[in-house]
């Protein structure tokens, strides 16, 4: 007969792996030196294979549930599949099946990131380390915005010329920079949309800790960052992440009195930021320009994705190729002879995600991210209440990244596809752990 002692060590227990989640953190820390968060990347992809083999297979769901395991691995393979299939035919065929070979190191660093999120202990921590780096962030962007300086790119600077001899980026850039650049520093301005896609774990921790006075500060704080950093569809992004976040805290109508007081700020700020006031301006003007203005207002979008429609109409089934966007904009540009918008060189990429996945992946890229986003909305549909107040942080950060109603940076791009493919692991580590993980 077994003893219930017997039992207990017998019994498999999705108890994750115990330093995913430090090293999660140290990931997205390292955001700031890309060369150095690829290595804890593909060093935690290497440690996420010797896990599998010494547990996976020997303690059955000890590292993740089943559920977790399969949804992780679906959404690895509705944005890992496209690539693929679209390199067989791409323009740059070594550069398309390079990417693809490559980016099959994100499949064991996806369980890794769901293993860190598997239990109680492990979402604590993850969880609360995100919201305590956003909130560092955003200090650190607000002492810029008093001192014209962030304390953070400053000693990153400082390191790096140390260790190089050369700074994290030339005098050329630092003297254009016309926006809030934040830790990520003026060669390198995607501080609005990288804070706008991670604000709902400070968001919901301020909420959870500090009540609606807590939430109502870090919004504020967030915001002014935001609206500084310039990114227009970072505006889009945090204001569905205050949507959706402050509803379930204020109600519709407190709700509606933030958005009030935000575009209140947001005309104040103006007044007192050229910069600030140029993008809106711009934003403005877009209502009721032509299709010049409206390309202009959109700093070269419109002649952008004129460009994605014919590459679209010249390869519907599989697309161009994963990242070979810029190898075929020269032949789809619509206006080849006026000066673009964005400087110099052909577009780089989509700009928007449905674009994006079309051209270089066509519509079998769209159907299988579809496919993936339909099982992902499926789990959700059925997880219990339990389940999906502990993802919904998670949740909302993912969902706000890939909403396609707005514009994107490179999905199938080293950085922003690591973000989106994390906060994708995030989502289905935290939706589907085991119950049994957060009993004592």
């Amino acid at each position: 007969m077994t003893t219930p002692a017997a039992e207990l060590r017998l019994a498999p227990r999705a108890d994750g792996w115990r330093w995913a989640p430090a090293w999660i953190l140290l990931f997205v820390a390292l955001w700031p030196a890309p060369a150095y968060a690829e290595g804890v990347l593909v060093l935690g992809a290497l440690a996420a294979l010797f896990q599998l083999v010494l547990r996976r297979f020997r303690g059955g769901d000890r590292l993740l549930s089943n559920q977790a395991w399969a949804l992780t691995s679906v959404m690895f393979f509705a944005y890992w599949a496209p690539e693929l299939i679209s390199a067989f035919d791409a323009v740059d065929r070594g550069r398309a099946w390079g990417d693809t070979a490559t980016d099959l190191r994100y499949l064991p660093f996806l369980w890794l990131v769901a293993s860190a999120v598997a239990n109680e202990r492990g979402r604590r921590i993850t969880f609360g380390g995100l919201a305590i780096i956003v909130a560092v962030w955003t200090l650190d962007a607000l002492a810029q915005v008093v001192s014209g300086t962030s304390p953070l790119f400053f000693g990153i600077d400082a390191l790096k010329q140390v260790i190089s001899g050369h700074p994290m980026c030339s005098v050329e850039a630092t003297v254009a920079v016309d926006r809030l650049s934040g830790f990520l520093g003026p060669c390198n301005l995607k501080l609005g949309l990288v804070l706008a896609s991670l604000s709902p774990f400070g968001l919901f921790a301020a909420g959870r800790k500090f009540g609606l006075a807590g939430w109502l500060v870090a919004a504020a704080a967030m915001g002014i960052v935001v609206l500084l950093a310039g990114a227009r569809a970072a505006w889009i992004t945090y204001a569905l992440v205050l949507l959706f976040s402050g509803w379930r805290l204020l109600g519709w109508k407190k709700l509606l009195g933030v958005f009030i007081a935000a575009t209140v700020l947001l005309v104040g700020m103006a007044l007192v930021s050229p910069q600030l006031a140029h993008r809106v301006q711009l934003t403005t003007a877009a209502m009721a320009a032509d299709e010049t203005g409206v390309d202009v207002a959109l700093s070269g979008r419109a002649r952008i994705w004129q460009a994605a429609g014919c590459m679209i109409s010249e390869h519907p089934i599989n697309g161009v190729g994963v990242r070979n966007f810029r190898d075929v904009f020269p032949a789809c540009d619509p206006t080849p002879t006026v000066a673009p918008a964005w400087g110099h060189g052909p577009a780089l990429h989509a700009h928007q995600i449905v674009l994006e996945i079309l051209a270089e992946t066509g519509v079998i890229g769209l159907l299988l991210w579809l496919a993936g986003a339909a099982l992902a909305w499926r789990a959700w549909r059925y997880a219990s209440m339990e389940a999906r107040d502990r993802a919904r942080p998670a949740m909302l950060a993912l969902a706000v990244t890939v909403f396609p109603f707005n514009t994107h940076l490179a999905f199938y791009s080293t950085f922003w596809g690591g973000l989106s493919l994390l906060l994708a692991a995030l989502y289905s580590g935290s939706l589907l752990a085991r119950h049994d993980a957060d009993a004592p």
